[in-house]
């Protein structure tokens, strides 16, 4: 009987054929400790181009299932769950198309899960995400698809598009298992948790039907069931920039972010909707429902859909 493999990578896809082709090179160049195995499950959300084929053409490289659903809408959520389902390794890595992962990444998640003493949730490092696609072609200019680890070093060395997050852990640490709310954190486009626990918590809330917080819905469960909260930059990985609109983002959040409120009814949970999720533990601290005192930040930081927002209101005003 064949060994079930060390972990399993979970990639959710849409009509990506070019950012998965990416993200599944980097997979073929993944490099574990000595008899370290991997499988890759895609999950096809419906795509009308050719992701069948770009799939099909890596099966002699990797050890390759690909689920193929009907498409019904936006249901990213769902696309998971199905590779949660049929995972055979003990860890579940969630990939995005168009993260390529540096060569030593996967290593990484599989050394902090193998390090812990319970269940965690790994955040990964991802360089060059963006909100609104910002700096997007100079980076496609500057990314080595050949050679992503030289990229990555050399991103790192430049503190070039480090991650948007990196701004949060100056501010509260890195030792994210010392926070209130490290699931604000939790990401999806690259991420690990242990599959057991990913499955007793009911994986993804498939009611989130529109881009925004089905991960941090996911990552707030497992904190509530005990998993503690792991930042690991070796596990770090670039994000290809594509087309997408922050506000459009925003707005399609918004309601996931309500009904995220609502589900739980929690003083965390209920300042999602209207804070900057960088405020939320300082907001927390502020009222005593969180260890450590407030940090210098405190009501600094304010999202860009508030401002664009408030400029909308001014403009208006004054016309």
């Amino acid at each position: 009987m064949t060994a079930p493999p060390d972990c399993t990578v979970i990639v959710p896809t849409y009509n990506r054929s070019a950012l998965l082709r990416h993200t599944l090179d980097s997979l073929a160049r993944q490099r574990l400790a000595p008899g370290g195995t991997f499988e890759v499950i895609v999950v096809d959300d419906g795509s009308a181009d050719d992701t069948a084929e770009v799939v099909a053409g890596y099966r002699h490289r990797l050890d390759l299932r690909y689920f193929f659903r009907k498409d019904e809408g936006y249901r990213v959520a769902a696309a998971r769950n199905t590779g949660i389902a049929d995972a055979r390794g003990g860890i579940c890595v969630f990939v995005d198309s168009g993260v390529l992962l540096h060569s030593g990444a996967l290593a990484a998640h599989l050394a902090a899960h193998r390090g812990a003493e319970g269940p965690i949730a790994v955040t990964g490092y991802v360089h060059c995400f963006n909100e609104g696609n910002e700096d997007g072609e100079q980076i496609l200019r500057e990314i080595d698809f050949t050679d992503p680890d030289a990229s990555l070093r050399r991103f790192t060395e430049q503190r070039r598009w480090p991650d948007l997050r990196e701004s949060y852990y100056a501010r509260y640490g890195e030792d994210l298992g010392a926070l209130t709310a490290p699931w604000l954190m939790w990401w999806t486009c690259h991420v690990s948790a242990d599959t057991a626990q990913l499955r007793r918590v009911g994986g993804f809330d498939e009611a989130y039907r529109s881009w925004g917080a089905e991960d941090v819905d996911l990552g707030y469960r497992l904190h509530r069931a005990g998993a503690r909260f792991v930042l690991r930059r070796d596990a770090s990985s670039l994000h290809v920039p594509h087309p997408k609109s922050y506000l459009d983002n925003m707005a399609s959040a918004a309601a996931n972010y309500r009904y995220f409120a609502r589900k739980f009814d929690t003083p965390a949970a209920r300042l999602v909707p209207d804070h900057h999720f960088e405020e939320i533990e300082d907001i927390l601290r502020s009222r005593g429902l969180a260890p450590g005192a407030v940090t210098d930040h405190f009501g600094t930081v304010t999202r860009l859909v508030d401002r664009a927002d408030d400029k909308a209101a001014a403009e208006g005003s004054s016309r």
